[in-house]
């Protein structure tokens, strides 16, 4: 049977039998160490049969284990030995004894077949997973998958030498190397930090015998971007473009380009690489222009953030509500807000709705540039969208027209709060009583003082402190009123 040239010994000195052998195994760092992986325990939906077997495996002794099996009385099926061995990772000696028992009755699938592999593999277990790779060459069921997982299993323990050279016998294991195979073993290698050298070492290598393509320098852009190498990120660009041309498909590759530009702070050369694309029909991916977007607003950078749209904007491109807020966030912190008001006008037309983060990002700008008229029209607009102003909001924008003489549009903020039971309203009700006080609105300041009373609203101690200054400044009448408001607040708080 072919599945038994699969081994238990992990030391063993079997290797493939062919001129390029993977080296023997080396000593792991602790840091390489296999993982821990998903059990039956984890699967709810598992088969009471698989989940019986699995569980034998787990508790069973080695040398017992083909025994108990079969004391069972299951009879394996193909979805049942993919379900085992899928949860049998953390059980490798068990695994190859379960899957050449369920041999005994049924030829495994190819499926299975690559499950025990990357099983293997995964366990850093890899002379036994070249003899199943052989054992799988003589059943005729090796296919590129088998390989891919090889390719990753070599990678995550750090033997990139060996991930390559199991690259290098495909074909004698009947596998074409092609460039899916080439693009697969570049992933690997990328997916590990820091190990863009060894992914160009190969790259050099391969590239005249097996043409690269378009996912081939994605692979390669996104490993730049990753580690952060705009240098190389451009020289591995320039060589996309003499290989493969501009290509609207190659979006994927164009977004990690551009992003590496863009993080690496050259934004102005990004700007001109894509007046450049533009002119052969390209451009990143709306990934990229969220991105930069993303990375221009941390850095405050309000400069590059209009061409780096109207670019988006002319490429077809569609924002969503996230970009926008993204952008009139940073034209509201840099206290634009024509900016952010031709945002805001632009933004339904282009199927993105502003929400109440759009709303309140331009109302605070408003009030914190004091404009007047405009705070009291766009508090309309807010109401009348259903997106009103946020609790700080609030205080902000009372205090504000109450220092700059528009005591009636803070008196109307005031009124609706009270009406549509706007919560918490102490600090908006403080700030209305000092800013009438100061206007010397005492009458108003006492009405609604009392008003606040009767809701049991807290006017804060300064507060009547400050009213007590005003009110006994103004004579007998005054200063009787604000006893008797006195008296109620501590009526209310007794």
């Amino acid at each position: 049977m072919a599945m038994a040239g699969i081994t238990e010994n992990h030391s063993t000195s079997t290797k493939p039998q062919h001129q390029h052998q993977p080296p023997s195994i080396i000593p792991i760092p602790n840091n390489l160490q296999p993982q821990r992986f998903p059990s039956h325990l984890d699967a709810p939906d598992i088969s009471p049969e698989a989940r019986i077997l699995c569980d034998l495996l787990t508790r069973a002794s080695p040398i017992d284990i083909e025994s108990a099996l079969s004391a069972t009385g299951i009879t394996p099926t193909s979805e049942l030995i993919q379900q085992v061995l899928a949860f049998s990772y953390n059980h490798p000696s068990s695994a190859i004894k379960f899957f050449r028992w369920a041999g005994r009755f049924l030829k495994p699938s190819a499926y299975a077949w690559n499950l025990m592999v990357d099983l293997l593999g995964k366990n850093q277990t890899f002379e036994p997973m070249w003899d199943a790779m052989r054992s799988m060459k003589q059943e005729g069921l090796l296919s590129l998958p088998t390989f891919v997982s090889v390719f990753g299993s070599y990678c995550a323990a750090h033997r990139f030498s060996e991930a390559t050279m199991s690259f290098d016998v495909m074909d004698r294991y009947g596998v074409k190397q092609d460039v899916v195979a080439v693009n697969s073993l570049l992933s690997a290698i990328c997916s590990q930090d820091n190990q863009m050298s060894v992914a160009i070492e190969f790259f050099d290598r391969i590239k005249m015998k097996i043409p690269p393509d378009g996912d081939t320098f994605t692979i390669l852009l996104e490993g730049w971007l990753k580690e952060g190498n705009v240098a190389k990120a451009k020289i591995t660009f320039g060589e996309m473009v003499v290989r493969v041309g501009w290509s609207p498909h190659n979006v994927s590759a164009y977004d990690a380009f551009f992003t590496t530009l863009v993080r690496g702070s050259n934004v102005d050369e990004a700007l001109k690489f894509l007046r450049v694309m533009k002119g052969h029909d390209c451009l990143p991916g709306l990934k990229f222009f969220s991105s930069a977007l993303d990375v221009l607003v941390k850095r405050n950078d309000s400069t590059h953030i209009v061409p780096l749209w109207d670019t988006m904007l002319g490429g077809g491109l569609l924002p969503n509500l996230i970009m926008y807020n993204a952008v009139i966030g940073l034209a509201c912190n840099n206290n634009n807000v024509n900016r952010a008001f031709r945002f805001l006008d632009e933004m339904v037309f282009h199927g993105a709705f502003p929400d109440s983060l759009t709303y309140n990002m331009i109302f605070q700008c408003l009030v914190r540039n004091k404009r007047v008229r405009e705070v009291g029209k766009f508090f309309v607009e807010m109401i009348k969208n259903e997106c009103p102003p946020t609790s700080s909001n609030y205080v902000m924008a009372i205090k504000m027209l109450l220092e700059n003489d528009d005591p009636e549009m803070a008196i109307d903020i005031w009124n609706y709060m009270v009406e549509n039971s706007v919560s918490p309203l102490d600090e908006s009700a403080n700030e209305l009583l000092i800013g009438l006080l100061n206007l010397g609105r005492l009458v108003e300041v006492k009405r609604f003082a009392e008003t606040m009373l009767d809701r049991r609203i807290n006017i804060f101690d300064s507060t009547m402190e400050k009213l007590k200054n005003l009110f006994y400044k103004e004579g007998r009448s005054f200063r009787d009123k604000y006893d008797s408001l006195s008296r109620r607040r501590k009526a209310v708080q007794m």
